[in-house]
């Protein structure tokens, strides 16, 4: 895939990932997409690196979604966790 289909699925991944842990978020919108994209890449890189699925061709692969939106979760969570109390 290419940056952009990498891009892409980031915004999508970062979509689902909030609709999958609803709440605010210390970023708003922008803070949720860049880190749905940010997860898209992490997810990839570790599926592709530690769990011996490299990364395919085809956009539409369920394991790349898969490591796409658990890496957008992961760095949600993390990320509620390191800067969720300043906005309240």
């Amino acid at each position: 895939m290419t940056i952009i289909s990498w891009i892409i699925l980031g915004l999508l991944a970062g979509a689902i990932a909030k609709f999958l842990l609803p709440g605010r978020d210390p970023g708003g919108l922008i803070g949720t997409t860049l880190i749905g994209i940010a997860g898209a890449f992490i997810g990839g890189w570790i599926s592709a690196r530690w769990m011996d699925h490299p990364i395919t061709k085809d956009f539409y692969d369920g394991t790349t979604w898969a490591a796409a939106i658990g890496g957008s979760l992961v760095l949600l969570i993390a990320y509620r966790l390191l800067f969720g109390n300043l906005r309240d």
